[in-house]
């Protein structure tokens, strides 16, 4: 069995971009025989930016609620939130004491913050940043090493974190032995979905189409789309088509084929999109009233969260017990 690991931040309502891109091939990966899957909420993560508690306890239960909708199977992958683990924050701090800072100084969400200060002529480069967000990359390193992780599926902007977890890991087992397993990372190739309104989809653009929003409002998203001003008699080409592209991700191949001919034929974009609608509505009703069931027992997702840590737990303290043992807080016995 191979140990593939996923943290992901709670941000907010999944959209198709974020199911696309992330949820669907990371879930048919962990539902496969040869792996055992390993799935963190990285609630702590979220601390760098929510300062709403309410609203990071709903963060939370949204993103449990909707992994679970798409697929997820908590039988078979372990779905844990990361605050529920308190061996991480204990190896977050050995590691902390093995990381160099300059490796630190690297990472990319700090570099950022020091360029715009830079660029703005800030005389205090470090304004706005906190130790949180310094110190991102070495609890990260925590989330993936505690568990032994054999890979770790990132898409190309969360290449380095995994980099830095591996100098970490190394520096560590030149120090104390061969203890932490240093994690292979499988680089996932991005998929850009684009938003409504032509630009990379993102809720800060407010060009996102939600999941799980109830169908009369996912409709009004739909029906605004941006399309070209070409009459409905006019043959379309669907390689050229954000409705298109949507569309392929949704339908069936027979209803492909039939929306093909009609682009061939001239359609008007208002069927286009009544179709498209329909498509997308029908592909994640099922998931919605999961979703909905969930959302409306947070019991449930309480038990399945602590269930999983539970079980998390046995796995990661058996390395802290060596770990500990390792670096001279313990005897051996």
């Amino acid at each position: 069995m191979k140990t593939v690991l996923t943290g992901v931040k709670p941000s907010g309502q999944v959209h198709i971009g974020n199911y696309l891109g992330a949820m669907k091939p990371a879930i048919e990966m962990c539902s496969r025989d040869d792996v055992a899957g390993r799935l963190f909420v990285a609630d702590f993560h979220s601390l760098i930016s929510v300062r709403e508690p309410k609203v990071l306890t709903e963060m939370i239960y949204d993103l449990a609620a909707s992994w679970i909708a798409c697929g997820l199977d908590p039988q078979k992958t372990l779905i844990y939130r990361q605050s529920d683990i308190p061996e991480v924050f204990e190896l977050n701090w050995i590691l902390s004491c093995m990381a160099p800072k300059g490796l630190l100084n690297r990472a990319h969400a700090y570099k950022a913050l020091v360029d715009k200060n830079q660029q703005s002529d800030n005389h205090d480069q470090d304004d706005g940043v906190s130790m949180g967000l310094f110190n991102y990359p070495v609890l990260q390193a925590a989330d993936i090493l505690l568990f032994s992780a054999d890979e770790v599926p990132v898409g190309e902007d969360q290449k380095q974190h995994v980099e830095i977890a591996r100098d970490i890991a190394d520096k560590f087992n030149r120090a104390y032995g061969d203890i932490i397993k240093v994690p292979n990372m499988d680089v996932k190739k991005a998929v850009t979905i684009m938003g409504i309104d032509g630009r990379k989809m993102s809720k800060s653009y407010d060009n996102h189409l939600p999941i799980f929003m109830e169908p009369k409002k996912l409709r009004k998203r739909v029906m605004k789309i941006v399309t070209d001003s070409s009459a409905p008699e006019d043959p379309k080409d669907p390689n050229d088509s954000l409705l298109f592209d949507y569309y392929t991700h949704f339908a069936t191949a027979e209803q492909l084929e039939v929306m093909r001919k009609k682009y061939a034929e001239g359609i008007g974009w208002g069927y286009v999109k009544q179709d498209l609608f329909d498509a997308i509505d029908a592909y994640f009703e099922k998931p919605r009233q999961k979703y909905n069931e969930l959302m409306n027992n947070k019991d449930e997702l309480d038990r399945i969260l602590s269930d999983g840590a539970d079980k998390a737990r046995e796995i990661a303290s058996k390395l802290m017990d060596e770990i500990r043992v390792a670096i001279g807080m313990r005897r051996e016995i």
